[in-house]
């Protein structure tokens, strides 16, 4: 059974909302320009590396500009998104047949508004559609109207992670003093189509009344699961990001065009302890802002599935100052330590996708701060509330 390709449909282009004016506790986030990744300045490139130690080991999080794709090429993809969740095109059919299966460990398909499992949950204002690999190569497994536009959807983000996510690697390679490639080639997930073992996501949050359930908190506080997120700054403000100096959430800024990055908790403990896996949280934007619904679009990169979720033993930086046996890592670091089996990334990220978004289970206090703490696989994951 085939699917015939239609004409491409006239669709009305996104215009960014405007941004917030409202005087908010912004974090101070480093802006890394990648183009001078590759400068014949070598004062240049020892500048942009310093930057992403620095962002890398306080905050996980950092802007990436100039990184090859073209503002109207952006945009084009949020229009692209804009249609597919706010044109009523995607049919009452498809979105029964195609509703995301969290419990399985998966994200892929359509999210209602409601809840993050299947079928279950309360209103929450939050509409999606998740791409992996299967969804990009049959086309019964996505929405027909978006098959119009299958071929500037699989240009782009092809492009987003065998070009960005690849020379954002090849940076954070550097970092640990290891060949420029060694990240992509020992550890992304790269072979297959489009988003390799990752995936991909249109999202919008829609405004939602004062006081309803949900209206404050959108996604609770979290780290991501894989290697790096990449995620395209968005004019409604409603990203925060924890400061873990301070003990307290502070807004992410809107940089247009800007790539706002975060990393996961493959390479936190993949680099034991020396990466910071990002606690970050979606909130209901400023007042004036509220009336407006928050477009978004990112992809989610995967470490390897068969590799084992322990430390790199051949970065210089590691064997030289050590493991630090904080934060996530710190958790894997007492297996490894007690001589126990650790998952591989596979088995970790279906496990720390099947509960993910429910809601914290249990919460702990630690010096005077609330977190959420979460187990999977015998390993304790603490994010502040």
């Amino acid at each position: 059974m085939s699917i015939a390709t239609t004409a491409k449909p006239v669709i009305p282009p996104w215009v960014p909302p405007p941004a917030t004016k409202e005087d908010l506790d912004w974090a101070s986030l480093k802006t890394l320009d990648l183009s001078k990744l590759d400068s014949d300045d070598p004062a240049e490139v020892q500048q942009l590396l310093e930057d992403a130690k620095y962002a890398i080991k306080q905050d996980g999080f950092l802007y990436l500009t100039n990184y090859g794709i073209p503002l109207e090429k952006l945009h084009r993809q949020f229009s692209i998104a804009q249609y597919l969740l706010d044109g009523n095109v995607i049919t009452d059919d498809e979105k029964k047949r195609l509703e995301i299966q969290q419990h399985t460990g998966s994200y892929a398909g359509y999210k209602p508004m409601k809840g993050w499992g299947a079928g279950n949950g309360s209103y929450d204002g939050i509409e999606n559609f998740t791409f992996y690999s299967p969804q990009m190569e049959d086309p019964h497994k996505r929405p027909a109207a978006l098959e119009p536009f299958m071929d500037e959807v699989k240009e782009f983000w092809s492009y987003a992670h065998d070009n960005v996510n690849r020379r954002l690697l090849k940076l954070l390679s550097r970092v640990l003093e290891l060949p420029d490639d060694y990240l992509w080639d020992n550890v992304q997930s790269h072979q297959g189509d489009t988003c390799a073992e990752g995936y991909f996501r249109f999202v919008v949050y829609r405004p939602m009344a004062e006081g309803q359930e949900g209206s404050s908190m959108r996604i609770h506080g979290h780290h991501d699961i894989g290697t790096t997120t990449l995620l395209f700054s968005v004019p409604i403000t409603a990203l925060q990001v924890w400061n873990s100096v301070e003990n307290k959430w502070q807004w992410v800024k809107y940089k247009p065009g800007a790539l706002v990055v975060n990393l996961g908790e493959s390479l936190e403990i993949l680099t034991g302890g020396h990466f910071v896996a990002t606690k970050h949280r979606v909130v209901s934007p400023p007042k004036d802002q509220q009336h407006l619904p928050r477009l978004s679009c990112a992809m989610f990169c995967s470490a390897r599935g068969d590799l084992k979720v322990s430390p790199l033993q051949d970065s210089p930086l590691i064997k030289r100052e050590g493991l630090v046996k904080t934060g996530v890592y710190g958790e894997f670091a007492k297996l490894l330590d007690a001589g126990m089996d650790v998952p591989d990334h596979d088995s970790w990220r279906r496990a720390r996708r099947a509960y993910a978004q429910q809601g914290p289970a249990k919460q702990v206090e630690i010096s005077g701060v609330k977190y959420s703490e979460e187990v999977f696989n015998n390993i304790k994951v603490y994010v502040p509330v």
